[in-house]
């Protein structure tokens, strides 16, 4: 019972690590937009959230396999170099800036609802949790 429980946070918690690092890669997109030759960057959170937990293993670190294999957990390292896209530019610009206001203003409240409703989830999961505890 108390390992489900550690997973389920362990789960939740990385999941609001990635979703504070895409806010932080989404806000350095729309610090550069005005930045010639900046290429905007975001995360795949799927695949991020895939290998911060494992495949859907809560709480596992990632290992190498080969020799030349960054080792790490892409939750406590940042995102992984494997889940960082390059924006492609929306229209053509001369400075080759690939900043695309709109995507990213989108992108950043998206993320923002989604990283509240992650910090809802975690404090459901501690209410209920302290409500068996206690029987109330």
């Amino acid at each position: 019972m108390l390992k489900r429980l550690t997973d389920a946070l362990d789960f939740q918690a990385q999941a609001l690590n990635l979703r504070s690092e895409r806010q932080r890669l989404i806000a350095s997109n729309i610090a550069n937009a005005d930045t010639p030759g900046y290429v905007a960057r975001d995360m795949n959170f799927a695949q991020a959230l895939r290998n911060a937990t494992g495949s859907m293993q809560p709480a596992a670190t990632l290992a190498a396999s080969q020799p030349g294999h960054i080792t790490g957990n892409a939750a406590t390292d940042g995102a992984s170099f494997s889940t960082l896209n390059y924006a492609a530019p929306s229209q053509t610009n001369l400075d080759r800036n690939t900043v695309d206001m709109d995507r990213e203003r989108a992108s950043f409240a998206d993320n923002t609802v989604k990283y509240e409703a992650t910090l809802r989830f975690i404090g459901a999961q501690v209410k209920t949790t302290l409500s068996a505890i206690t029987g109330q």
